[in-house]
């Protein structure tokens, strides 16, 4: 390892002989002792010095030098290096010197010629202490500063794995703080979504191609719910579970913008030879209970709610109907300004295990430009067909479903209606029929 330096400058030879000598005599052990005898060789010194990474602990200048003055070379040497310490040795400098060296320099000591060897090496000593001291601590500040750089790191990745927004709704300021058990009840938007399709798809694909196919689509989508202030609080393969805590238009504009973002998304498959992809999105407003479950040496945040059994449902019916988004009653109670969005009525849909029928609604803001236009022109022919199909006018509700598809023959849920209409004409309806679809599954 190599050693420290101890620098001495002076013109006078025998003076710098005689600094030598004794600093030898205490500290050769631990430093070199250099010496040079003018202000301008000290620097030449000292840029090879920062060249080969010298550690400079002290400098004892004369201040009485031809050419550059020891007050000179100690503000420079402090513009270089503040941490080395400077010690003055001069008989004859005056007020001005020294307190230039102080101001300019951070003047360590002042020491007079001539010099008793015990003043000096006590000089050196504590000098030398100071500086392993400060070195010591910048050292730890290092150290420790690194460490709050990898927590941070750590923390970062945690958040990856558990959001931060998880930890806030526990009211919890660390991972650290999260204990089993932990739980609060919170009311939010509940959005499931996933790509139609996706296992037949999966099947062409090796299982590199499955995880990169799946990265490329959710890194496309992920932004796009945390613009909205949704929280991802899970992905299972394809398929992403999201929270918006704050208001229901955050999650149905989130949802919007999600299908645009497909439309966008899917050009770019297309033009690289890729088909394109279509998903499914649920929305579903309720009380939640947000907490963790598990043992003592695995747990997991999750979210136990109807709430989100009914999204999830949601999600699933899209497939049935043949749309993109679907929200239900207790959504669009709470959705703001709602005549913004392009909103129709579905159906009531019963969920399996539960009593109480659904009111469902699409929200096609998110379709294509000619899609949008198609539903609102067909909108008056939709809303009668339901209005008879409900009242088992299934004639005249055949005729208006009809009426849809002439104008847009993709339009799953009027084909539908028109497909049960026509077997209700020939069957009749069930004993106690309300005209409820029941979801015995996803």
């Amino acid at each position: 390892m190599q050693k420290s330096v101890i620098l001495c400058v002076d013109d006078e030879k025998i003076i710098l002989t005689s600094l030598k000598e004794q600093l030898r005599r205490h500290f050769q052990n631990d430093y070199l002792i250099e010496t040079v005898e003018s202000g301008e060789e000290a620097l030449e010194l000292l840029g090879e010095f920062q060249e080969e990474r010298v550690d400079l602990p002290i400098v004892i200048a004369d201040q009485i030098m031809p050419g550059m003055k020891g007050d000179a070379l100690l503000i420079h040497i402090h513009q270089t290096l503040p941490k080395t310490l400077k010690i003055m040795l001069t008989g004859q400098a005056n007020a001005d010197a020294v307190g230039n060296a102080v101001n300019r320099a951070n003047l360590y000591r002042y020491i007079a010629k001539p010099w008793e060897e015990t003043d000096l090496v006590l000089t050196v000593t504590e000098a030398l202490r100071s500086y392993g001291q400060e070195k010591q601590l910048e050292e730890q500040n290092a150290a420790l500063q690194e460490m709050n750089w990898n927590l941070e790191q750590i923390n970062a990745a945690y958040q990856r794995f558990v959001p931060r927004e998880f930890l806030s709704f526990l009211e919890k300021s660390s991972i650290l703080d999260v204990q089993l058990g932990d739980q609060v009840q919170k009311n939010m938007t509940v959005m499931f979504s996933d790509i139609r399709g996706f296992t037949s798809l999966s099947e062409t694909m090796t299982p590199q191609e499955n995880f990169q196919f799946i990265n490329a689509y959710l890194s496309q989508m992920e932004p796009v719910i945390r613009a909205h202030h949704g929280v991802i609080d899970k992905y299972n393969g394809d398929a992403i579970m999201a929270l918006f805590p704050t208001t229901v238009n955050d999650a149905v504009d989130g949802a919007i913008t999600m299908l645009k973002q497909l439309i966008r998304y899917n050009v770019q498959r297309t033009r690289k030879g890729y088909p394109q992809i279509r998903i499914g999105i649920g929305l579903n407003t309720g009380t939640l209970m947000l907490g963790t479950v598990g043992g003592p040496n695995r747990m997991d945040g999750t979210v136990i709610s109807d709430a989100v059994n009914l999204a999830a449902r949601l999600e699933g019916l899209t497939k049935r109907f043949g749309v993109s988004l679907l929200m239900s009653e207790y959504t669009l109670r709470e959705l703001h300004e709602e005549t913004r969005y392009h909103i129709r009525f579905l159906g009531k849909v019963q969920v399996k295990g539960k009593n109480q029928a659904v009111d469902v609604y699409e929200i096609y803001d998110g379709d294509s430009d000619e899609l949008i236009e198609v539903k609102l022109k067909t909108t008056v022919s939709f809303e009668k067909g339901l209005c008879y199909y409900f009242t088992r006018e299934f004639a005249e509700a055949a005729v208006m479903f009809k009426n849809v598809l002439k104008e847009n023959p993709t339009d799953k849920t009027a084909k539908l209606y028109l497909e049960r209409s026509a077997q209700f004409m020939v069957h009749g309806v069930p004993e106690g029929w309300q005209g409820v679809e029941a979801m015995e599954s996803k």
